[in-house]
């Protein structure tokens, strides 16, 4: 299923990696899928800047977020997506890719880690 291209209801494309996944970035064990897609947000002079985010769905990371418990036990359950649920994963998908494009970074929490290790 590398390279599956799903569609959420805006119409934006969603590329998934489900073959080979990368270890996941935020804590390096085992994800079990990388999405790329869309997101955009508003500089410091308040323009919308458009780009493109890649996001791992991982069970140690995301476990307890709503919109990746219902994929985590889709994937984890069915090793093997039957065809007949693929459009309830499109679904799953399209909802948790919604979720992460609105994760924001917390700059107070950014700037503790970089004052911890010297960088401010």
């Amino acid at each position: 299923m590398a390279g599956r291209h799903v569609t959420n209801s805006h119409a934006e494309g969603i590329l998934l990696n489900l073959d080979d996944v990368p270890p996941c970035t935020r804590c390096v064990s085992e994800a079990l899928l990388r999405a790329r897609f869309s997101y955009s947000w508003k500089n410091a002079s308040g323009e919308i800047v458009s780009g493109i985010r890649t996001a791992e769905l991982c069970p140690s990371c995301d476990q307890g977020r709503p919109a990746a418990d219902e994929l985590l036990t889709l994937l984890t359950v069915d090793e093997r997506l039957d065809p007949e649920r693929i459009v309830e994963f499109g679904g799953l998908v399209a909802a948790w890719v919604e979720s992460v494009r609105h994760h924001t970074v917390d700059l107070q929490l950014l700037d503790d880690e970089r004052l911890r290790h010297g960088d401010l």
